[in-house]
């Protein structure tokens, strides 16, 4: 196949940041993706919907001029954040979930939830109105190894959550786990999972190939190939419980490439691209649009895309660096290196 055309694809994971960085990152969503939902944990974080509201005016307003994207707004989950702010969700018509960081999971999570107890009426308000709630499913005890924390936050979190709630929309996103995959494919229709490109397409050993490579380094760290494996055998299935978050998260290169580096990689450059590559590897490219242009829309209850894109087989170079803020640039996945596919 030379030429692969799509029904416009939804991001349902996506960082923008904001201020400059966003401004600088935006567009390469904007190039490919009709809708994303966006991530809250600025600093400080977007915990109530006038807050969301005023960052979707900042995006909106650094959309570069004749793009068309719509940012779908979430708020971040604390240990007291009140049921009445669920109500405003729901009517509020642009925020549709509610983020759990585990307090310490990963970037700008300091402020996330300690506790679920601490939650229980604001989860009970969101299981009854409908409003998903989108998991970070990561423990964060320390003596708990990295490349477990996934699967035993399945076991004594997540678990545990849907045991109380069992009617709560949950997805546990950028799942990178065997363990991950089977309890999502095996829980009911109310529970799903975002895959990124970076899982799909790398295992654990690509932040170690010859030296550390930092800008492979993400969390959910990158897990063994048997799970890599699994990944896109869920993504591939056509099993509408997976779809598309990049979880593309830019950093600085001073912010990666120093003695404690940032966790995250920044695809929204390649935002598509990389998935198609994936998906051609495992032989299964018409299984592609269902994961990147349907699935999401249909957990979400909203309206498929009607517009399309089209990308053409043809190797297109990455750049070493991308500009970003203040001097500083953004290295970008395969930095350097290239793609196999090209958006018209």
């Amino acid at each position: 196949m030379e030429k692969l055309t799509l029904t416009r694809p939804d991001d349902w994971h996506l960082h923008l940041r904001d201020g400059t960085a966003m401004a600088a990152v935006l567009p390469d969503t904007a190039r490919r993706f009709a809708r994303a939902i966006v991530m809250p944990n600025l600093k400080p974080p977007v915990t109530t919907v006038a807050l969301a509201a005023a960052y979707r005016d900042r995006i909106l307003a650094a959309l570069p001029a004749g793009m068309s994207f719509s940012p779908l707004m979430t708020l971040y989950l604390t240990d007291n954040m009140p049921p009445s702010e669920i109500d405003a969700v729901k009517t509020s018509g642009f925020v549709h979930a509610v983020k759990l960081y585990p307090a310490g999971a990963t970037t700008n999570s300091d402020a996330g939830v300690s506790d679920l107890k601490y939650c229980s009426a604001t989860l009970a308000r969101m299981e009854k109105l409908g409003v998903p709630l989108l998991v970070h499913g990561e423990v964060t005890d320390p003596a708990v190894d990295i490349f477990d924390r996934e699967a035993v936050f399945i076991d004594t979190v997540l678990s545990p959550l849907l045991c109380d709630f069992s009617a709560l929309n949950v997805v546990l996103e950028h799942v990178t786990t065997k363990n991950g995959i089977d309890f999502v494919r095996d829980s009911g229709a109310n529970v799903a999972a975002t895959l990124t490109a970076h899982h799909l397409l790398l295992n654990r050993n690509a932040i170690f190939a010859g030296g550390i490579r930092p800008h492979n380094y993400c969390l959910p760290v990158l897990k063994r190939e048997t799970h890599r494996l699994a990944l896109v055998a869920a993504a591939i299935s056509g099993n509408p419980k997976f779809f598309l978050g990049t979880d593309s998260a830019p950093h600085a290169q001073s912010a990666k490439e120093t003695a404690c580096g940032c966790a995250g990689c920044y695809t929204a450059h390649a935002g598509i691209e990389l998935y198609a590559e994936a998906f051609e590897a495992a032989g299964a490219l018409d299984k592609l649009e269902g994961f990147a242009s349907f699935f999401g829309a249909d957990f979400y209850g909203l309206p498929r895309n009607t517009a399309q894109i089209s990308l053409r087989r043809e190797s297109i170079a990455i750049p070493a660096r991308l500009d970003y803020i203040d001097g500083d640039r953004l290295v970008p996945l395969r930095a350097g290196e290239s793609v196999a596919w090209r958006l018209e």
